[in-house]
């Protein structure tokens, strides 16, 4: 497979061409699950986001429950994370993800679709909080494209060099210097702040302040970069080595809502679209006289490398899970000693 890389100052050339680009990092609409129903018959996971941890399970595991071992992006297994400040009994219970129906005479073009919806409870009492919105697993930045069966069960990459998370699943490759981000959320009048959470190819996490959620209805917020330089001239112009270096990325680390001491507490209930960035191009392609990465293969080792990683980390914590949600007590009342009328006249007895 043919793989080129050139230089990584695009500023270099002429500043007469344009390289800002406009791409969405994360559309929830696509988020919907569409396989694997449960007990209640609707699907539980997100067909092209759907991932098998199954291969970090140990040799105890059944071929059956190993089979069960399946997460993905789907609007209901994102999680929020609490900070120390806010985490309680309660706030962990209550505060969770839903697919939010959009309804179908809502003025805007997503109408009939679903959305994140997110529910957090914060303390009452006067103390600062904070809650992360999380996707199930750290998006992964070298997964291949490839697609998933009725039965969650991926197939072997079909498109060389399309990945996995592109087109509004969490991931914009060739990310070079970020111009603006735009968050699209319903506010309901809560004084809370957002921010939105992402990565890079060295794994290194940057938090953008999108402002406060004040508002009623739905509405785009944008961060624009104030150290962004439009005059390529004015630049500070920085060359890397052509090849092997990697493909720049940006994927979604999450949102982040953060409460302050002075502002109400109790239940914070809101809602996402999807995320947006515009960007300049790290990287210009071109042909090559020699195929570097045929000869050498360099890169092709590290993106499988750090899949390996990546799929180790997730794998782990959600075998972790399946294995708790099996030990966890389902009754909800107990069996009965006597019978039901000796029941009924202990409970009047009592009374």
């Amino acid at each position: 497979m043919k793989r080129t890389f050139v230089l990584m100052a695009a500023a270099v050339l002429a500043g007469s061409l344009a390289f800002a680009k406009e791409s969405t990092l994360i559309d929830f609409t696509q988020l919907s699950a569409d396989i694997l129903p449960g007990e209640d018959g609707k699907p539980t996971k997100n067909s092209r986001t759907v991932q098998d941890y199954s291969v970090a399970a140990g040799a105890t595991f059944t071929g059956e429950q190993k089979s069960l071992m399946k997460t993905s992006l789907s609007l209901g297994e994102w999680e929020v994370e609490l900070n120390s400040s806010a985490r309680s009994v309660q706030a962990l219970a209550l505060s969770q993800t839903k697919a939010a129906p959009v309804k179908q005479s809502a003025q805007v073009p997503f109408a009939g679709k679903e959305v994140l919806g997110v529910r957090i409870v914060f303390p009452t009492w006067a103390n600062n909080a904070s809650a992360k919105i999380l996707p199930p697993y750290e998006i992964q930045g070298y997964e291949l494209y490839s697609e998933a069966d009725a039965n969650g069960v991926r197939q072997a990459p079909s498109e060389p060099g399309k990945y996995l998370y592109e087109d509004g699943y969490g991931l914009i490759r060739n990310v070079g210097t970020i111009k603006s981000i735009a968050v699209t959320t319903m506010g309901e009048n809560y004084p809370h702040k957002l921010y939105v959470l992402l990565r890079d190819n060295d794994e290194v996490e940057r938090r953008y302040c999108m402002g406060n959620l004040q508002f009623d209805g739905w509405k785009t917020l944008v961060w624009n970069n104030p150290n962004y330089v439009s005059e390529v001239r004015a630049r500070e112009i920085r060359v890397y080595p052509i090849y092997p270096r990697g493909l720049p990325y940006a994927k979604f680390g999450g949102f982040q809502i953060t409460r302050d001491a002075n502002d109400i507490g109790s239940d914070y209930v809101g809602y996402f679209k999807d995320v947006k960035i515009i960007y300049d191009m790290a990287i210009l392609t071109s042909d090559r006289d020699i195929d570097e990465e045929d000869l050498w293969g360099i890169v092709t080792k590290k993106e499988a490398d750090r899949k390996a990683i990546e799929m180790s980390r997730f794998g782990n914590k959600q075998v972790n899970r399946y294995m708790e949600e099996a030990k966890r007590a389902t009754e909800d009342t107990f069996s009965a000693s006597l019978n039901e009328d000796s029941n009924s006249n202990a409970a009047q007895s009592v009374q």
